[in-house]
């Protein structure tokens, strides 16, 4: 008997780089699919990103404000950014944070991990809950990144994302995550 996991399995049959990037590269792929046919998928490699949901005691969420180009526009955002090579996802998170907020946090939890674009694109983001915030002392950050860090109350920046103030999925999740640990 057939699983239907198994009928929607592609197999990869080869692959070429259309472009290697500094952030990105795209490859194509031939693949087969049920029934011995062959498809092509284009799809973006990216070496992964966290993300942090910072909230401190007043019940406000530290977001940041930053120009997106794909976007063209600045958005509201969690702290976020690339995993370097060899990085631990955590000590990514740690490192976004204080470079982009000028906070640590005594204890970082994971609280999932999930693919912001499966359709064409690999990469994973860790989501992580900073708690206990402290102020710290600011590391070395990206000279071509330029961020605005904001404390908005957790209520508030829930509001903001049905009015449309904030509109990255990834910051969407975050918050609808701290609603439901609230609970």
């Amino acid at each position: 008997m057939v699983q239907i996991s198994d009928y929607l399995r592609e197999e990869t049959i080869s692959s070429s780089y259309l472009y290697r990037g500094r952030i990105v590269n795209i490859r194509q792929d031939r693949v087969k699919i049920s029934g011995g046919q062959t498809a092509f998928r284009e799809v973006v490699e990216h070496p992964g990103a966290v993300a942090v949901i910072a909230i401190n005691e007043k019940k406000e969420v530290v977001l940041v404000r930053q120009h997106r180009q794909p976007a063209g526009e600045v958005l509201l955002e969690i702290p976020a950014g690339k995993l370097e090579p060899g990085e631990s996802p955590v000590d990514c998170a740690r490192r976004e944070m204080i470079e982009e907020t000028g906070y640590d946090a005594e204890k970082y939890d994971q609280l999932t991990c999930f693919y912001p674009s499966p359709g064409f694109c690999d990469e994973i983001i860790y989501l992580f809950c900073a708690e206990k915030l402290k102020r710290a002392e600011r590391e070395t950050t990206d000279p071509e990144e330029r961020v605005s860090a904001v404390h908005i109350n957790l209520e508030k920046a829930l509001e903001m994302i049905y009015s449309g103030e904030i509109k990255d999925g990834k910051t969407i999740i975050a918050l609808q995550m701290a609603l439901l640990r609230q609970v």
